[in-house]
């Protein structure tokens, strides 16, 4: 009865994750790898998607995101602090091209873009100074669907990109890149756990939420 009992209280199945690429490798998978290792009967999927899904309709259990960006109608729980973004490009395209002092002149630069989902829109620069808005569309020779080959094009010179500063301070600090319109850089609410506010949760989501949750 005892072993029973203990069974029972173990959180174990699986939970199904809706990411995107940088939320596992910045976010989620650093702090997941010692709690698998804490409770082995937890399984845990995460589909790598950029794009907003649906969770009910995909099937998943909860999904992650940046906070402004979740429905009204889920329950989100943060576990990150806030994310900036930053444009940035290497310093041999900067001398190049010349470094642009306002967005307005991403016009006159070859600009790395990225679709978060195939069907989706070119994503837009957001920037933000002393109250004014801008989201820029820009164009350039390449698209990704993944932020991570974007910094590998920085890198080769093939133009400036707009992703997460998180992911590209170890190139900045290596020198392969700088950033550019720093002033111009927003901020977002950090990201969130989400999850349908009827949905029961199992012990193993409940275990993971209460181990992410931030601060």
């Amino acid at each position: 009865m005892t072993a029973l009992q203990r069974l029972r209280h173990t959180p174990a199945g699986l939970v199904r994750l809706t990411v995107s690429d940088h939320m596992i490798h910045e976010c989620l998978w650093p702090r997941l790898s010692p709690l698998l290792k804490k409770y082995p009967d937890i399984k845990v999927e995460m589909s790598q998607q950029n794009g907003f899904v649906d969770i009910v309709e995909g099937n998943f259990d909860a999904g992650v995101r940046i906070g402004d960006d979740i429905l009204k109608d889920m329950v989100a729980v943060r576990i990150a602090p806030d994310i900036r973004f930053v444009v940035i490009g290497s310093s041999t395209y900067l001398a190049e091209r010349g470094l642009p002092l306002h967005p307005s002149q991403l016009d006159k630069h070859d600009c790395i873009n990225i679709r978060l989902s195939p069907t989706g829109p070119l994503y837009g620069w957001e920037f933000v100074r002393q109250g004014e808005n801008i989201v820029k569309k820009v164009d350039g020779q390449l698209t990704f669907s993944s932020i991570y080959p974007m910094l590998q094009a920085v890198k080769d010179g093939y133009g400036l990109a707009y992703l997460p500063e998180s992911s590209a301070l170890a190139g900045i600090g290596a020198g392969h890149y700088c950033r550019v319109l720093e002033d111009w850089s927003p901020t977002f609410t950090g990201y969130h756990l989400y999850y349908p506010d009827r949905r029961q949760l199992s012990p193993a989501l409940e275990i993971l939420i209460s181990l992410l949750r931030y601060p």
